[in-house]
């Protein structure tokens, strides 16, 4: 991506996540020791910090990423052409003329005609609602344009430490990196320990840190609600009853993000405009060494450098917990963070459906796409999949908890940002589930919803997603992360996000039978989970025998049209993609001499 021009003030960061090594500069950068990744250039990708006028009330002004582009007639081309032809492979799909019918069929073969019917006309829809989503936030995403923060205000930098999930060495880095922050006021920095452990009070003595813990305190250990025990939210909720009124601002970090020492300039700014309840910036993976972990953090491309900054057209990004300030009489004005598997999710959609009690106005919310903290990705399949797991089932119980009041709280902005948001774990999840479906029925059975010209459909199919490919790719210049290569295509998030599709699947099927889900740290450093072919990899050894059972079929059947063998053939390939990586990393240390 193009480098933003520095500005009037510069600053000196050059702090590095522990886990990174430290080796020569990045290319263009004088020579000599410094840290492996540009996280200073990153750290100001909004551009230099600029001065509030004193002559008006302020507010958050944006910048168009679209009005930058120099090449707007291609640019527009682009977004226009994507949801065109996908709407023209729809229409053309859907025909009557195209239906099946069956003179003297049975029933059960009409009604299965009839399923693959709908379920085709679903996957079709649901990927225009897909590729609509990314034109419309590659149309309306902006940037803000950062302010220096006001003088004097009190803040808490908090984060947390949970028991055998989170290496003390993890913690003392962080906490380390939070002594260095820089602030014109009041800076108390936090460490919320939920197992009010010996040697991270004395740790929080050495460093000057205070420390706070609610184990035995019935009041702050509930088995639900804002004070639920053994999860994120409940332990900030308690903090916040105890000490929460002493601070204007808390910024917050998950233990394994290195804050930067801009963190607080950064971010504070835009509170000057009094309607800002929460500002959030990307997450980026310091631990950037194993393959799972470099395409976690490329899958998460388009939510971070455009969905995100689409909801800034809003006023409604999402709220992310990973790194984040907040202002703290709106979190106490709707109860403290939201009683959820995902916390941070629901409780932005709270504050957005609520009004600033001292100006009438609706909550609202900055995103900015400075990079200001420095995390730890799973560097396991299986700490991958559960995070996955524990992402989509959160998306689903927002839904079915909360989205229904969208329509009468939120503006109409919103509520299409939200709700362009939240789709997506459910349209993938029930692409995944008809595709299954359509595979088994027409494999299997001999079922056929559609009879339609091969030819013609790989054409227009080969058209709209060579389309769907060519706006994620020409989005890529918008690319906040400072590990992944300029130039680089984004080709291990895609394939990330189609090998996640059988999780959500999973997940959706667990919410719509009201299983029961559990707030779930990810495992970091040396805590990571080990991967295991059974236990693992379970979901994906399932669909193998699904989309292999219905291909094998076809063969026994003779039902061979090549649009069902074609995804069949992908469907197996994504299943068995994961299992096939992990093995193959378990043979070459072996083929070396050396422990998988």
């Amino acid at each position: 991506m193009t480098p933003t021009p520095t500005g009037a003030q510069q600053y000196s960061t050059t702090t590095t996540h522990p886990t990174v090594p430290r080796q020569r500069q990045p290319q263009g950068h004088p020579a000599g020791p410094g840290p492996r990744y540009d996280y200073e250039h990153y750290s100001r990708l909004s551009g230099p910090l600029t001065q509030a006028p004193e002559d008006r009330p302020y507010r958050v002004k944006y910048r168009s990423l679209l009005a930058d582009e120099p090449h707007r007639i291609r640019a527009a081309l682009l977004l226009g052409a994507a949801p065109v032809l996908s709407v023209v492979l729809l229409v053309w799909l859907m025909q009557p003329a195209h239906w099946t019918h069956r003179g003297g069929a049975p029933a059960w073969m009409t009604v299965c005609d009839t399923v693959m019917l709908v379920s085709i006309g679903l996957i079709e829809l649901f990927r225009l609602i897909n590729v609509t989503s990314n034109a419309h936030a590659t149309l309306v995403a902006r940037d803000p344009v950062p302010v220096v923060p006001e003088t004097g205000t009190a803040v808490a930098f908090v984060t947390t430490f949970v028991p055998g999930k989170e290496p003390l060495a993890m913690v003392r880095a962080t906490l380390e990196a939070a002594t260095r922050l820089r602030h014109r006021g009041p800076l108390h920095i936090w460490l919320l320990d939920e197992g009010d452990d010996p040697a991270v009070r004395e740790l929080c003595a050495r460093l000057g840190v205070r420390h706070f813990s609610r184990k035995g305190v019935r009041k702050w250990n509930q088995d639900k609600g804002p004070f639920r025990a053994r999860t994120k939210h409940g332990n900030y909720n308690a903090w916040l009853d105890a000490h929460g009124d002493d601070y204007e601002f808390f910024a917050s970090v998950d233990t394994d993000h290195i804050p930067l020492p801009n963190f607080l300039e950064r971010m504070l700014g835009y509170f000057r405009d009094p309607d800002i309840a929460f500002v959030v910036g990307p997450q980026v993976y310091g631990n950037y060494d194993s393959a799972v972990t470099k395409a976690a953090e490329s899958q998460q491309f388009l939510f971070h450098a455009l969905i995100q900054r689409a909801g800034n057209a809003y006023g409604a990004p999402m709220f992310v917990g990973t790194n984040n300030a907040v202002r703290i009489c709106a979190l106490k004005g709707i109860g403290g963070l939201y009683d959820s598997i995902t916390e941070d999710m629901a409780t932005g959609f709270e504050l957005h459906r609520h009004r600033n009690p001292f100006t009438g106005r609706k909550w609202r919310s900055v995103y900015t796409p400075d990079v200001l903290a420095v995390g730890e990705g799973p560097t396991s399949w299986t700490d991958f999949f559960t995070q996955q797991l524990r992402w989509s089932r959160g998306t689903y119980e927002t839904v079915i908890k909360q989205f229904w009041k969208a329509p009468f709280t939120l503006s109409p902005g919103k509520l299409l940002n939200y709700g362009l948001m939240v789709v997506y774990y459910p349209m993938t999840a029930v692409n995944w589930l008809l595709g299954g479906l359509s595979c088994a029925l027409f494999l299997g059975l001999g079922a056929s919803g559609i009879q339609i010209d091969s030819e013609v459909w790989m054409m227009l199919y080969s058209d709209a997603a060579a389309l769907q490919i060519g706006l994620y790719v020409w989005n890529r210049r918008h690319n906040v992360s400072p590990h992944e290569p300029e130039g680089s295509s984004g080709a291990a998030g895609m394939v990330m996000s189609a090998l996640s599709a059988p999780i959500y699947a999973r997940s959706l099927l667990d919410a719509a039978l009201r299983r029961k889900s559990r707030f779930v740290v990810t495992p970091k450093g040396d805590s990571a989970s080990p991967d295991r072919l059974f236990s693992t990899f379970r979901t994906h050894l399932f669909w193998l025998l699904v989309f292999g059972g219905s291909l094998a079929a076809s063969f026994f059947n003779h039902h061979t049209h090549v649009a069902m063998r074609t995804w069949a053939c992908l469907a197996l390939v994504i299943t068995a993609a994961p299992i096939a990586v992990w093995a193959l990393s378990l043979i070459r240390p072996r083929a070396r001499g050396g422990k998988p």
